[in-house]
């Protein structure tokens, strides 16, 4: 079960990654381009939000049962990453993209819903992206 849950984890990431890629590059455009907001708009920004709300899940389950999760090998760097900075990255980078879908729901005007979800996604998007293990950062992970 843990294998097949890290490369679920693992795998998804890159569906996350596209969506939220495509979620800023559209909002950005849209934003400054005055676009109206549009079903397929609210469509992708709700899709995105699933996906990462499912890593989550998923890497909530993993925490508690990785071998990796150790308090008591805070001097490894290994160790903490998973065990500290990861898990950190990620939720704040999570509340980020929540917070810019609700706030956007909200939103009045067209513009502002576009602005809102580039700001909060974007922001998310660079935590995200400083937040996973990457094969370089020789933290135990790979690209799959």
């Amino acid at each position: 079960m843990y294998t097949g849950l890290v490369h679920a984890h693992s795998g998804l990431r890159w569906v996350a990654l596209v969506l939220l890629l495509a979620a800023v590059f559209v909002s950005v455009s849209r934003w400054m381009g005055n676009k109206s907001f549009t079903e397929g708009n609210r469509k992708l920004y709700l899709f995105t939000l699933i996906s990462v709300h499912t890593q989550l899940v998923i890497g909530l389950i993993l925490y508690f049962i990785s071998p990796k999760v150790d308090f008591s090998g805070m001097s490894n760097r290994v160790v903490r990453f998973y065990s500290v900075e990861h898990i950190t990255i990620m939720l704040l980078a999570i509340i980020a993209i929540t917070i810019g879908y609700s706030r956007s729901k909200r939103a009045s005007g067209d513009t502002q819903k576009h602005r809102l979800v580039g700001l909060f996604y974007g922001v998310g998007l660079i935590l995200i992206l400083a937040g996973i293990p990457w094969a370089f950062r020789n933290l135990g992970a790979g690209t799959f």
